[in-house]
């Protein structure tokens, strides 16, 4: 019996669904172009003399004119990396009058005709152009007819490469990088070197391939600008040309050689330059668990200080910051306080954040740190520290080597900022995990490696964009008694964004509540949690809350309906209604008694919240409604959703805060 053939999966990348075919309308015309394509280079394959090719080749003018070609061929790319990666930067990053013109000069040569832009060159710096002139007469340099005419003519037609591919793959790094580096006090050009430019690395090199490429193989911008002159500006391309008059045969020689060149090059980018994968599976990265990282020891966590850097640990900085744009609030804070900012999507909180840094023109503000006016200042030079949500821990550089960065940016010699770097990681629970790149880090480990290059900074003023929100509860739990007890003896002042009740309760001295760009409320948390001013941080703390208007026994609801409340407003006053969950009780039937109000409703969602049950309550007559209640009630009253109730709250259960 014959065994039932195995049909073996498609290869990775040729995927394609069930029942589909290629339409012979696009697959002949695409197979033509391939044949056009490939034409040239099988004429060239064939009509090579085989025999005479080492001959051709070793001659005496092929191998000058090739040592020529090499040599403006590296000038070029040199002068290309010299001018062309910080025009890329500027096309890449800073918006200004113009770019779309400037944009446009950098593509012309890759459209203009070649010798139409040797003419253009010779207007601009021949003898009687308009730069050459001058250059003559002042220096005594003379671009045409010279080997330096030749490297200019390369570079004006092959530099536009690498501005092109160097600006798309800068425009595809997220600034978050860029600016935390320089929130741990890295100058800008620091920050390009040591950031900007290795994260970028392989769009620079295949930029810098195709920039090579073009140049050696330019031919008309150099015989019009530079000539064709034997040893001084005669490369392989006008060699060539020379030899087509003459030797076909050798020609065609030499013609092979930069076609081999030329195709080593785009086999060895293997299509980056267009963004296409290499078609090699990447190496695959172990990514832990936030439960491989040791806990720290005692002793690194309780007695080992990280070295000082700018900032000495006896200085103290008070806060005073006036905002304004988006959000316009102002900020004083003693030494040593931390604020909770906490408020819906779009409230404004990340906003803030980085109008402190001066990293935003969404918003603007006037921050000063102690006795220092740091408004005009740049962020690194402000000794605010960030982490985003993100944490933008550098790709390219170790979780130690991350940590060391800004202290390193701070001036500390290379051993001692590595040493104090390992003590804050080890503070954190990652110390055993100091030599492995982010990439080999789960979510929750990269996180608290980003908390502790922050810390281990050092700074004034410390800004904290969720910082554990990728944690587990019991890495949390650890994370935040570390962070409480650095914070306790900081001497600045410490902002942090925060969805979680439990940060905000236990890590902040107040809460910062914003909603659209302002502030409803500053106060400590205890005050906040009694007496919150908006719905949304109502929700967040657990509790039930409506707005509407005051009456003369309680609250005329935004959404209708009546709320009868034990306290008493001046009528027409806008208040906020906080109902406790475990304050709501749920019946199967109407009930009678003292429950002042009293709604039917269903249920439409049940949740756990440790050993009791959240109800989700719908009602027409009343605002969704959330009641606590324990597993065995839920049982007894036989609780599913769909299954309708009546709730009641008692009106000595309802507080009303004037809004």
């Amino acid at each position: 019996m014959r065994s039932p053939r195995t049909l073996a999966p498609p290869p990775a990348g040729r995927l394609r669904a069930p029942g589909t075919r290629t339409p012979l309308a696009l697959a002949v015309p695409a197979l033509v172009a391939v044949a056009f394509l490939l034409m040239p280079l099988v004429g060239v394959l064939a009509r090579t003399p085989w025999n005479d090719l080492g001959t051709h080749l070793t001659s005496p003018d092929v191998l000058e004119a090739l040592r020529l070609s090499l040599v403006v061929s590296f000038c070029a790319l040199g002068l290309s990396l010299l001018l062309g990666v910080p025009l890329a930067w500027l096309l890449a990053r800073v918006g200004f009058p113009g770019k779309a013109l400037v944009r446009s000069l950098v593509l012309l040569p890759m459209v203009l005709p070649p010798t139409v832009g040797g003419v253009a060159l010779l207007m601009g710096f021949g003898r009687r152009g308009l730069l050459g002139g001058w250059l003559e007469n002042a220096f005594g340099i003379v671009l045409p007819f010279h080997t330096s005419g030749a490297v200019v003519a390369a570079t004006f037609v092959a530099m536009p490469f690498l501005v092109i591919s160097l600006e798309g793959t800068l425009a595809g790094l997220r600034t978050s990088y860029e600016e935390t580096a320089a929130s741990l006090g890295a100058s800008p050009v620091r920050v390009f070197c040591t950031v900007t430019l290795p994260m970028v690395a392989p769009g620079l090199a295949a930029g810098a391939a195709l920039t090579w490429a073009r140049a050696l193989g330019e031919f008309g911008a150099t015989i019009t600008f530079a000539g064709n002159l034997p040893g001084t500006t005669q490369t392989l391309p006008l060699q060539v040309y020379l030899l087509l008059q003459g030797s076909p045969e050798a020609a065609t020689s030499v013609s092979l050689l930069l076609l081999v060149i030329a195709m080593a090059v785009l086999v060895c980018l293997r299509g980056r330059w267009t963004g296409a994968t290499t078609g090699r599976a990447a190496r695959p990265v172990r990514a832990t668990d936030d439960t491989d990282a040791a806990p720290p020891s005692a002793t690194a966590a309780g007695t080992a200080e990280p070295v000082t850097t700018s900032v000495a640990p006896q200085e103290r900085w008070p806060l005073h910051a006036q905002v304004t744009g988006f959000n316009e609030l102002t900020l004083d804070a003693g030494p040593g306080t931390t604020i909770a900012v906490v408020g819906p999507n779009g409230a404004g909180k990340t906003t803030l954040l980085r109008a402190l840094l001066g990293l935003t023109p969404r918003a603007r503000a006037t921050l000063r740190l102690g006795d220092t006016d740091v408004t005009t200042l740049p962020p690194h030079r402000r000794g605010v520290a960030w982490v985003p949500q993100d944490g933008a821990l550098f790709p390219h550089l170790s979780a130690l080597s991350n940590t060391a960065y800004g202290l390193r940016a701070h001036g500390s010699p290379r051993a001692e900022a590595r040493r104090a770097a390992q003590l804050w990681l080890d503070r954190l629970g990652v110390g055993p995990l100091a030599h492995r790149k982010p990439a080999q880090l789960s979510g929750g480990q990269a996180q608290r490696v980003a908390l502790a290059r922050a810390l281990a900074a050092r700074p004034r003023l410390l800004l904290l964009d969720e910082p554990l929100a990728a944690l587990d509860q019991t890495t949390r739990a650890h994370v935040r008694h570390t962070l409480r007890g650095h914070l306790a003896g900081f001497g600045g002042v410490c902002l942090i964004v925060t969805h979680d009740p439990v940060e905000a309760v236990s890590l902040a001295d107040r809460v910062l509540v914003l909603d659209d760009g302002h502030a409803l409320q500053d106060a400590p948390p205890a005050e906040v949690t009694r007496h919150p001013r908006s719905p949304w941080v109502a929700r967040m703390l657990g509790r039930n809350a409506w707005p509407g208007t005051a009456t003369g026994d309680g609250l005329a609801l935004a959404g209708g309906g009546h709320l009868v409340a034990a306290d008493r407003l001046p009528d027409g006053a806008r208040a906020l209604a906080i109902i406790a969950p475990e304050a709501v009780s749920l019946h199967l039937d109407r009930p009678t008694g003292s429950p002042r109000n009293v709604w039917p409703g269903t249920v439409r969602e049940i949740t756990s919240a440790g050993s009791r049950l959240r109800i989700l309550v719908t009602s027409d007559e009343a605002p969704d409604l959330v009641a606590e209640i324990t597993p065995s009630a839920a049982l007894e009253l036989g609780l599913a959703d769909g299954v309708p109730v009546w709730t009641s709250v008692k009106a000595t259960e309802v507080s009303l805060v004037t809004l």
